[in-house]
């Protein structure tokens, strides 16, 4: 009985909580639209990610923090389906696609399995912040301006209501997310590690996001090709970047 009612408060807690930061988020985004903009952003995206999870540990210990994922997963449903009731559906929705194809259960628990990984983006994004600048600035190579990558944009697409619009919110978070942190390691791997791997499927399957490795040194060579590849594309003149980037376009 103990634990349930620790349980229930927690949740309870956190889902106030939650209702509480979504008002001001709204109070907020009236005010200015900074806040959808890095670094701003990154408060505004713990108050719904794993601030939650600290309260929840910090009232009820591992209950809490079960509790606090409790209600994050009902003030999701209750978020979506009361903006779908005040603003209406304007026509098909990307959620009633989705659903007539893999049904609507399946389509729900796929986006519920989805959720997890925001602590992998939320880690990631720590990591821009706080290791990043200080390799960059180190190493000379290049820094980027967050709010360029790390932003949400997608509310003022029209028709966007309930699961739509928080998925689509998701994803133009965590994108942004993911694609500065590939663009770093583009810098990091090109200047530390420019060697290609022994598997030629991997070189394929990373070509994506290294453009660059196929100048690297071949994977039969000696570490004197390493060198020289090195050599050939890091004068000391200019930032450390990877090979491909903008910079080494300008004259």
């Amino acid at each position: 009985m103990h634990l349930l009612s620790s349980f229930l408060f927690s949740a309870a807690v956190v889902f106030c909580g939650l209702a509480m930061a979504a008002v001001f988020t709204r109070v907020a985004f009236a005010v200015t639209e900074k806040i959808t903009f890095a670094p701003v952003l990154d408060f505004f995206i713990s108050l719904f990610t794993w601030l939650p999870w600290v309260a929840g540990l910090w009232l009820s210990g591992w209950i809490g923090l079960l509790a606090a994922l409790f209600a994050q997963v009902v003030f999701l449903h209750a978020f979506c389906l009361t903006h779908r009731a005040l603003r209406g559906k304007k026509g098909r929705t990307l959620t009633d696609a989705q659903a007539r194809l893999l049904g609507p259960v399946r389509n729900q628990l796929c986006l519920l399995l989805q959720t997890p990984a925001v602590l992998v983006f939320a880690l990631v994004r720590l990591a821009e912040i706080l290791l990043y600048p200080s390799v960059a600035r180190l190493g000379r190579l290049p820094t980027y301006k967050s709010s360029e990558w790390v932003n949400l944009s997608r509310h003022k697409y029209d028709g966007l209501i309930g699961y739509d619009l928080l998925w689509c919110w998701y994803c133009d978070w965590m994108t942004g997310v993911w694609a500065l942190g590939s663009e770093m390691l583009r810098n990091i791997e090109s200047f530390w590690c420019p060697i290609q791997f022994r598997d030629p499927r991997k070189n394929r399957n990373v070509s994506t996001d290294f453009p660059d490795i196929a100048k690297w040194a071949p994977a039969d060579g000696t570490m004197e090709d390493a060198v020289r590849a090195f050599e050939a594309h890091y004068d000391g003149r200019r930032p450390n970047s990877w090979w491909g980037h903008p910079d080494r376009n300008s004259p």
